[in-house]
């Protein structure tokens, strides 16, 4: 199994598990949401050499490598930054997140895997 597949992997499981935890556990649905979009772009980037793992790093890269290229839209840029503010709070404090804000947490998360589907379907399914 290559590396980008087991990324891919990983967050499919992310977000089936931020899908689970939407109303019993908001901050833990929201924490797995962000990681279903981090492994995700972490797949695509590593197709093409670049690995990661800090968020930072991520984060630069997306803005660097598919933003500004024109590869992605600039709101799916923005989406993946308000994923990380919320898995912050859900993970290091800060207001609670509401189930509402966990639904919407799903929503982005999923909208990142199918952009990363989108560029490369011969290798994410």
């Amino acid at each position: 199994m290559t590396e980008a597949i087991r990324l891919w992997i990983r967050a499919k499981d992310s977000l089936q598990a931020a899908i689970d935890a939407v109303r019993g556990h908001p901050n833990s649905s929201a924490s797995r949401s962000y990681y279903a979009a981090f492994e995700a772009v972490r797949a695509l980037l590593t197709l093409d050499g670049k690995t990661f793992s800090k968020h930072t790093a991520v984060k630069a890269a997306i803005r660097r490598d598919l933003v500004h290229p024109g590869l992605w839209p600039m709101q799916l840029g923005q989406e993946y930054r308000r994923l990380m503010r919320l898995r912050n709070r859900g993970d290091y404090g800060g207001p609670d997140v509401s189930a509402q804000e966990a639904e919407e947490a799903v929503a982005l998360a999923t909208s990142i895997p199918d952009a990363v589907r989108k560029l490369r379907p011969d290798v994410f399914a």
